[in-house]
């Protein structure tokens, strides 16, 4: 989902690893995360709820916010639906 939306920068060569921030290194800006989180709830649907997810982070923590952080996110979640 990434690697899609980066290609509409043409960034679809950049090095992404779990330290990439989303706003230094990829220079995303809030409207890109936006339709991250469209991309991640269509595929998803409820289980991953990206937006309440960055609801409880502070300004310069949706700023620093890294691929990592996200990943974990997204998989905590999964996790957390399948145990019920």
């Amino acid at each position: 989902m990434l690697r899609a939306l980066l290609e509409d920068y043409g960034l679809d060569d950049a090095e992404i690893g779990r330290e990439t921030t989303f706003h230094d290194d990829l220079e995303l800006e809030s409207i890109d995360l936006v339709a991250l989180a469209g991309s991640l709830r269509e595929r998803y649907g409820d289980r991953v709820n990206f937006a309440a997810f960055v609801a409880d982070l502070e300004l310069d923590e949706i700023i620093a916010l890294t691929v990592g952080q996200l990943a974990d996110f997204v998989v905590a979640s999964l996790r957390a639906t399948e145990q019920g």
